[in-house]
This record gives C-alpha cells, sequence and structure tokens, in this order.
C-alpha cells in the first residue's frame, strides 16, 4: 500500500511506498494534508499539533512519542488508531530520577549556592545507598529506574496499581502500610482520576522524618499544599521534575522552599530520547504500509 504521512522531522527513514509532509510543531502547518492517513505527532511542542488531528479527514493512526497520552484520547476522532512512546523515555526519566535522588539527599543546591559565595564549609549528608526505596509505578520506566536503584545498593519495594505478587509487587491499596517505612518514594503515575492526590495530607504524614518524595510521572499525583506544608517546616524533601499546576507560577512558595528541588518536567527530553523516537516513527511506518500490527497500541 502507499501512505502519506505526517512527519516532525526530515531525517526519520521512510519506506518507498510512504510520501511524507513535515510539521514539527513550531512553524505554520504546511497546505495539502487532506490524506494524511498517519500523524506522528511533534514532541513536547505545546497545545498546537494535537489540534491537528481533528483537521486530517484521512486520518488513521496517531502516533505520540509520549509515554502518557490520556489527553489525546479526548480528540480522537472514531476509528482512528492511537499509539504512544512506551519505551522512549525510560532511560532519560531513570536518569533524571537519579539526579533528582542524588541532588536532594547529598544536598546539591546547598554546596551550589556556597561554590558562588566561595565558601568552603563541610558536613556530612544523607545518601541513597541502603536507603529505602518506595517505586510508585512499576511500567517500563519504573523498571528502568528500578535497575540505577539497585545499582546504588538501595533497598527497592515495587508499587503498581494492582499487586502481583508473583513479581513482588505491592497494590496501591497497601501504601498506608509500606509508606512509614520508606526513606525516598518515586512517583512514576500517569494522570487518571485512580491517580490524581495518591500521596496527600495523610500520606505525607506517614512518612518519616526527613523523607524524600521524588516525582517523575505527574504533578496531579501530589497534593501540592500538602507538600509544601510539609517541606517549608522542613519535615520532608522533595525532587519535582513535574508540579501541579504546571508550569509551576514564578511567585509559588515551593520555587524557594529550602530542601526542594525543581526541575520544568524535563525528565524524558534527554539526547538519547530523539534518534530512539526516530528509530520507533520508522519501525512504525513500514508496519503500517505492510499492514503489520503497530506497536504500543493503546486501548481508547
Amino acid at each position: 500500500m502507499s501512505a502519506r504521512v505526517l512527519l516532525p522531522w526530515t531525517d526519520i527513514e521512510v519506506p518507498d511506498e510512504v510520501e511524507a509532509a513535515y510539521y514539527d510543531g513550531g512553524e505554520a502547518v504546511p497546505d495539502g494534508l487532506a490524506d494524511v492517513e498517519f500523524y506522528v505527532l511533534p514532541y513536547d511542542r505545546g497545545p498546537e499539533p494535537p489540534k491537528l488531528i481533528k483537521e486530517l479527514p484521512a486520518l488513521r493512526v496517531v502516533q505520540s512519542l509520549s509515554a502518557g497520552v490520556e489527553a489525546l484520547v479526548p480528540l480522537l476522532p472514531a476509528g482512528v488508531r492511537l499509539a504512544n512512546g512506551r519505551g522512549l523515555h525510560d532511560l532519560s526519566v531513570a536518569e533524571h530520577a537519579l539526579a533528582l535522588i542524588h541532588a536532594a539527599q547529598r544536598d546539591l543546591p546547598r554546596w551550589f549556592a556556597q561554590q558562588a559565595r566561595g565558601e568552603w564549609v563541610r558536613e556530612h549528608t544523607r545518601s541513597l545507598a541502603d536507603s529505602r526505596v518506595l517505586l510508585v509505578g512499576h511500567g517500563s520506566i519504573g523498571q528502568a529506574i528500578e535497575r540505577q536503584l539497585v545499582a546504588a545498593e538501595a533497598v527497592v519495594t515495587r508499587v503498581a496499581s494492582r499487586p502481583r505478587p508473583a513479581e513482588d509487587v505491592h497494590g496501591v491499596a497497601e501504601l498506608p502500610e509500606l509508606l512509614p517505612a520508606a526513606d525516598i518514594v518515586v512517583l512514576i503515575l500517569p494522570d487518571t482520576p485512580a491517580t490524581r492526590g495518591i500521596i496527600g495530607r495523610a500520606e505525607l504524614a506517614a512518612l518519616p522524618d526527613d523523607a524524600l518524595v521524588v516525582n517523575v510521572g505527574r504533578g496531579t499525583a501530589i497534593d501540592t499544599p500538602a507538600l509544601l506544608a510539609e517541606t517549608r517546616t522542613g519535615r520532608l524533601h522533595a525532587g519535582l521534575d513535574v508540579t501541579d499546576p504546571e508550569p509551576l507560577p514564578a511567585d509559588h512558595p515551593l520555587w524557594t522552599t529550602p530542601g526542594v528541588v525543581i526541575t520544568p518536567h524535563i525528565a524524558g527530553g534527554s539526547a538519547s530520547f530523539y534518534p530512539r523516537a526516530k528509530k520507533l516513527a520508522a519501525e512504525q511506518l513500514r508496519r503500517y504500509v505492510r499492514g503489520e500490527e503497530l506497536l504500543n497500541l493503546v486501548e481508547h
């Protein structure tokens, strides 16, 4: 079969049967897209690229390069298949999660500030080694984070939406019993009704003093006012790549709360992501024109 596709990058390898148009999400939408069947969404380019989905009357497949696609589902016309970017971000997010943990545990913001002042004041810090880490969300990204945690000699307890005893995975219903024993909680959760506010006032209160809360999933998993209350007192620390609200307003007190490390939702976008994303897009196009099953299809 032949197909017309819309791609975000010109260096994606396309089969001979494919005629490609290009839209990176930042420039004007090209003309002549009425016959586009396969749309690879530009990555991390804001709200405009998804809006184009409803403007493509021949569309049959949307390929997202993000792992979380909950916001795309309501935009899909009937009969359009959706594939996500599962696996593309695993190592990037795992690296960033570990960076947030190390930054918080070894108090790197403090030493960076001292460097700027030319001060040499020493003190011992917390560590990751031997810490008890509660890993909440045990999909492919969670598993990649676990591999790095184990390499750092942390003690990992796995948590998923439902228990999987054969894999030593606990269910989220067990959080009240698990939280009091955790030195570090790492959240890798999507934004769904079941996950919103899953770490609230009671859950944060259950953590021991000096515990660290790390979020590299979606900001809505944590009750922000409750987290602010706990971190402002210094009882808890946090490493956040995602927040609620997002973007975090410039005057939000979390920015200046001691013991809180914040990055602007950039965990998944490291240099390793782009070659992997282009390889996935090329493989999906090959499968599409040959009538083969696509990877990472999402039920909706």
